[in-house]
């Protein structure tokens, strides 16, 4: 059954072992039986350079009828002396009929198996985002993968062996929030299944995505578009915008400044006060905001009315930031909570910077004849139909001047509700 392989050959020396590293073949080098050293040859690949050699060591040894080659490492790591002592540790197992390969593979599995024990879903987490995070479009997005699994997923699942993680603890994670917090839930589940694939993948758990959505989870949780309740801002109604922007421009600070650029140019609070000088034009009376910083990640220019220049250069005067408007702290943008201070101040607390854009929509669509799409352009609206999006490649930019003007003139009480 078992068979030690080779006669036991006189003991070459490490000189001789050296002379023979040059030379290709197998070469029983004597001490152990069954140690050889292999060497390989590749050709020079110009006239200018020598061949390489490869050399590494061998046992050789039949087990249950076949012959076995183990290696044993390479010979410019491993001296002959420690050759010849895992040759003959091999020639130990073989004599106790343990096969040398066999059982170097099972310590391989064991220790391949209780790193594994020792993989959590928060070590999964960490090394997806190590792996995937440069590929995203900003850190934002990155920091909010992180927030979103760590605030709702860790705490439950965390600290467990990723490959234990079953539909169980998966729904222990979701049901909470499923019917309170729908789109953050929906998210949450998304970014734990691409979790587990991944972790699949590496090797670290095995079988079906317990998160998967179609055929399982939709079993067992209401479809999303079932239970979410559309959030909507509070909007003021747009015949009182004339009135309130009278009283937003005697408001002091750079919050009712940022406030008032928002509403001209029914943006996003977001985006105005991460506003740099860089994207600002003047003289061609333009903002262009790069697509990192939007939602759809796309860039987007917004035409500038006599109104917002008007903002942008009263901003100019204490030019102290590459913000346009700089929190207290110069380096760092607005704080969102100064367009509410502002607001509570005013005693409208019943509203929020968000909502001046339905103010704007509203007028738009009851008061003027501007095509939809100009103004879902003007309010950077991702385009719902795959197809007129396609179609679509302008910005509608021309057209959008003179809805923006209008726009502006509306709010400073210039233009009658009549359509344009």
């Amino acid at each position: 059954m078992v068979t030690l392989m080779g006669k036991i050959k006189s003991a070459i020396s490490a000189l001789g072992v050296k002379k023979l590293s040059r030379t290709p073949g197998m070469h029983t080098v004597g001490g152990v039986p069954g140690l050889y050293l292999c060497v390989n040859v590749s050709p020079a690949l110009s006239a200018n350079m020598n061949p390489t050699f490869a050399a590494s060591w061998i046992y050789r040894y039949s087990f249950s009828g076949r012959r076995r080659d183990m290696g044993l490492g390479s010979y410019s790591d491993f001296s002959l002396e420690e050759a010849r002592h895992k040759a003959s540790s091999c020639r130990s197992q073989v004599l106790q009929g343990i096969d040398p390969l066999d059982d170097k593979q099972k310590q391989t599995d064991a220790s391949k198996k209780a790193h594994i024990k020792r993989v959590t879903f928060q070590h999964c987490i960490n090394s997806y985002l190590d792996a995937h995070g440069d590929a995203w479009k900003n850190a934002k997005h990155r920091a909010q993968w992180r927030s979103t699994l760590e605030t709702y997923a860790c705490p439950s699942i965390g600290n467990l062996n990723v490959a234990h993680i079953d539909a169980s603890l998966v729904l222990r994670v979701l049901e909470p929030i499923w019917k309170t917090k729908t789109e953050t839930a929906t998210w949450l589940r998304g970014r734990i299944e691409s979790i587990l694939d991944w972790a699949t993948v590496r090797g670290f758990r095995e079988g079906e995505n317990p998160v998967r959505w179609k055929g399982h989870l939709d079993k067992l949780l209401p479809s999303p578009s079932k239970v979410a309740k559309v959030k909507h801002f509070t909007a003021l109604p747009y015949k009182e915008i004339p009135q309130f922007m009278q009283q937003l421009r005697g408001q002091p600070g750079i919050g009712a400044a940022a406030l008032q650029f928002a509403i001209l140019t029914a943006t996003r609070s977001g985006e105005v006060r991460g506003a740099l000088w860089s994207e600002i034009n003047i003289t061609e009376r333009l903002w262009l905001i790069p697509g990192d910083r939007m939602k759809a990640g796309r860039e987007h220019r917004i035409p500038l009315s006599d109104a917002a220049i008007a903002v942008l250069k009263r901003m100019q005067e204490n030019h102290v930031s590459d913000y346009v408007f700089p929190s207290v702290k110069q380096d760092k943008p607005l704080s969102d909570m100064s367009l509410t201070a502002t607001l509570k101040r005013m005693g409208r607390s019943d509203l929020t910077a968000h909502g001046f854009r339905s103010t704007f929509r509203d007028w738009a669509s009851e008061t003027t004849a501007y095509p939809q799409e100009v103004c879902e352009m003007a309010l950077a609206h991702t385009i719902a139909n795959k197809v007129e999006a396609a179609y679509r490649r302008g910005d509608l930019f021309d057209k959008r001047i003179k809805l923006m003007d209008d726009w502006a003139r509306y709010c400073g009480g210039l233009l009658a509700d009549t359509d344009s």
